[in-house]
């Protein structure tokens, strides 16, 4: 744990710096101005956008409880708002962001069917997530000029998530129930025997609800689907807004899906990094450069995203001490 923390400082010092480097090569007074000509009410319609993306993941969980539990959107919204700010906030968020929706809603429906519920969406946004991925890979790598390294990346990308959204329908499909087998061979060789008396158990239960919810909720699949699908187009209508006011003669739809193809990638590999802080304004600052927008917009474009994250990772930590958790 010592080492992951190090880890995560020693990221997180490398993002500052990354993002000290682009701020001077650009020139501070450029994304000043950029970030001037957005304006306050810019900065409005994307927080709104951004409260519509909330909802549609609120909704997909929503529909992920299995009965005869049930949540209400005025749980689930709150619940998303708290589990982004822990995702952001915290090195590592990632990991406890789903524990704290499921503690969120704990008066409304019991712990583990909370976890199983944040799981099942999870495993839908996965879905969902890998498939923008791999059309953004395929079509950069059609679009832009790359260099011959990055190609590879992006391929062996491409194919990676293939093989993993293939493993993980079939997973679901099999009821592979992996979690409580290694439970069960830890506590069997005398490991964390306390810990695993009743935890197995747990985890079994925690697994049956979600292999539950695909064979009794067979028909909630194609909205969940399209409800996550809506978040990340609602993600690339944002990237549009921004550039339509920073940059008007550059400003199109594949130029938004490309750079918002590359934030969940960014959010994946560098979560270690509190707010993604150097990371993303260098990945939009280089798929910028890619798709030929003027210098220094790719950064300007993170940065604005970046006040949008601060503010409803405030909102998220304010529903967090209101509630005492």
């Amino acid at each position: 744990f010592t080492r992951l923390k190090l880890a995560a400082v020693f990221m997180t010092l490398c993002g500052i710096g990354v993002f000290a480097l682009l701020v001077y090569s650009i020139g501070f007074q450029e994304i000043y101005e950029g970030i001037v000509r957005f304006g306050v009410a810019g900065f409005a319609v994307i927080l709104t956008i951004y409260f519509f993306r909330i909802c549609a993941r609120a909704y997909a969980w929503k529909l992920s409880v299995h009965e005869p539990y049930s949540l209400r959107m005025r749980d689930t919204v709150p619940g998303v708002v708290i589990g982004e700010a822990m995702s952001s906030t915290l090195p590592l968020g990632i990991i406890i962001s789903g524990t704290s929706k499921a503690v969120a809603v704990r008066k409304k429906i019991p712990l583990v069917a909370g976890l199983s519920s944040v799981a099942t969406e999870n495993l839908f946004y996965s879905l969902i997530t890998g498939i923008h991925l791999i059309l953004g890979a395929f079509v950069m790598l059609r679009v832009s000029a790359v260099d011959e390294g990055v190609v590879w990346t992006l391929n062996a990308m491409i194919v990676t998530l293939l093989i993993l959204i293939f493993l993980g329908i079939l997973m679901v499909i099999r009821q592979w129930h992996m979690a409580s087998e290694l439970c069960e061979i830890v506590y069997r060789r005398g490991y964390l025997k306390k810990i695993l008396e009743n935890g197995r158990l747990h985890v079994r239960l925690f697994e049956n609800l979600i292999y539950g919810f695909y064979r009794q909720h067979p028909g909630r699949f194609i909205p969940i689907c399209l409800l996550e699908g809506v978040y990340h187009a609602l993600g690339v209508t944002e990237v549009f807004y921004i550039l339509s006011r920073l940059n008007n003669d550059n400003a199109s739809l594949l130029t938004a899906f490309l750079l918002e193809s590359v934030s969940p990638l960014v959010t994946i590999v560098f979560k270690a990094i509190p707010f993604n802080i150097g990371v993303d304004e260098a990945g939009a600052q280089y798929v910028g450069n890619a798709v030929a927008l003027a210098a220094g917009v790719g950064v300007t474009l993170a940065i604005i995203r970046k006040g949008r994250i601060l503010f409803w990772t405030a909102a998220g930590w304010a529903l967090i001490a209101k509630r005492g958790l």
